[in-house]
């Protein structure tokens, strides 16, 4: 299902606000915006939705892996709190859109799982975590899952539902551009291929921030890759489930009289040894033998030192911007989330320097030493490109390596990807790959 098309920009305008990028989180945004009364656009590159919101699996939870032990311990209890809460609001606001604007989106509630074949005492150290800020959860020794499992922490009235469903019916009404890709920002002037537009309040949903400086988000999240298939024949569930096992955590849910498998996360351009379609596939032969492939397709999430992402003002030097990104892998509940917060922010001048979302956080346990170790990434790739290596990212001259699975060129510092002809798929590069003999 593709959403209605929208025209190019090709005028210069001024607006209120203009959100880059239509995604889930972009035009959440644009329509928290709008409803209160605000003069909003959205600019998107290519069509609304044709990103991560169109290749997710469609999970709307506070179950995200094994985290609030973690955030207990970095952020303490206030942080994790507003953490649980505000993604826990995310269930709810989904559900009062979609009965407000009526909407057929296959929305449904059901419970979440996070299971492992090994690790039982991390489940319960997670549910202590959780438990102890408001959420309910309980460990189960037995699932429906296929496979013989060590236990499950199940977290009740969950959501699952059809994304592109959901946004092209939020999207009606709202002032969108598409194929109209942003090719820079200055203060208040956004400039794009056919027009512009001056605005006081700048979003950037476009989700990896395509501005190096401020802010510095190239060096504060990497990429990762994971992949999907769609089976038929295999067994419909009632739940939604997420191994925490690094070499058997694989996602299931439903969708109608399909079973959705995912999982064989790596970072960009870290290309793994096995086709990790096949990986996938084998694996959901072991599970449901007589199950087969409907479709098969991969997604990429930007990945935070800290499993939280930076939703707020873009750097302390741009007043009127402000971010979504680095959502982990759980852009569905996340995108819905931002959207609330950054309204918040704009409209009712919350001051996020206390949130746990905050971009201006520094956790001094977890983001030095991501940053070294990317800068350690990014170092290697920048001396094999200056050594002759070829072809090289347009983004900051990186090495790029050759994915066989995918047939396309991927960058292991900041995860733009090509195709083997050169056209952009991801960001945050903004031109096309120039390979070697072409000329420019």
């Amino acid at each position: 299902m593709r959403p209605i098309e929208y025209p190019r920009l090709s005028r210069t305008m001024k607006r209120e606000a203009v959100v880059i990028g239509g995604g889930l989180a972009g035009i959440l945004t644009a329509y928290f915006l709008q409803s209160r009364g605000m003069d909003v656009a959205v600019l998107e590159a290519d069509r609304i939705g044709s990103g991560q919101t169109e290749n997710t699996t469609a999970k709307i939870t506070i179950q995200h892996g094994a985290v609030y032990h973690k955030l207990l311990s970095w952020f303490g209890k206030d942080g994790a709190g507003e953490y649980a809460r505000r993604n826990q609001q995310a269930i709810e606001d989904y559900e009062q859109i979609v009965q407000k604007e009526k909407i057929d989106c296959d929305f449904k509630r059901l419970p979440s799982f996070l299971y492992t074949i090994k690790q039982r005492e991390i489940l319960r150290q997670e549910e202590r975590a959780a438990r102890s800020l408001g959420i309910k959860c309980k460990v189960k020794g037995d699932t429906e899952l296929p496979i013989e499992i060590a236990g499950a922490l199940e977290f009740s009235d969950q959501a699952q539902f059809h994304p592109l469903k959901f946004l092209t019916a939020v999207s009606r009404g709202l002032e969108i551009y598409e194929r109209t890709p942003v090719l820079k920002v200055e203060g208040n002037r956004i400039f794009t291929p056919r027009g512009g537009v001056l605005a006081q309040t700048i979003v950037f949903a476009s989700h990896y921030p395509f501005i190096n400086r401020p802010g510095y988000y190239f060096m504060r999240m990497h990429q990762e890759r994971s992949y999907a298939a769609a089976l038929e024949n295999a067994q419909p569930l009632e739940g939604m489930y997420y191994g925490i096992d690094q070499d058997a955590g694989w996602s299931f849910r439903s969708e109608q009289d399909r079973l959705i498998i995912g999982g064989g996360n790596h970072r960009t351009g870290d290309m793994p040894e096995e086709d990790p379609y096949e990986k996938l596939l084998a694996a959901s032969k072991e599970f449901w033998p007589g199950c087969r492939p409907a479709a098969c397709w991969s997604a990429q999430d930007c990945m935070t030192a800290d499993q939280v992402p930076f939703i707020g003002r873009f750097s302390r030097r741009t007043p009127g911007w402000y971010v979504a990104t680095g959502f982990n892998k759980w852009g569905m509940t996340h995108s819905m989330a931002a959207a609330r917060l950054l309204t918040e922010e704009i409209l009712d001048q919350r001051d996020e320097k206390e949130s746990i979302f905050s971009p201006r956080r520094f956790k001094w346990s977890k983001e030095p030493f991501s940053m070294l170790r990317d800068g350690a990434i990014t170092s290697k790739n920048l001396f094999m490109a200056w050594a002759g290596a070829s072809p090289k990212c347009p983004h900051l001259g990186c090495r790029l390596d050759w994915n066989p699975f995918e047939k396309t060129w991927e960058c292991q510092c900041h995860g733009s990807r090509f195709d083997k002809d050169g056209k952009l798929l991801a960001g945050p590069a903004q031109t096309r790959l120039i390979q070697k003999g072409e000329k420019r």
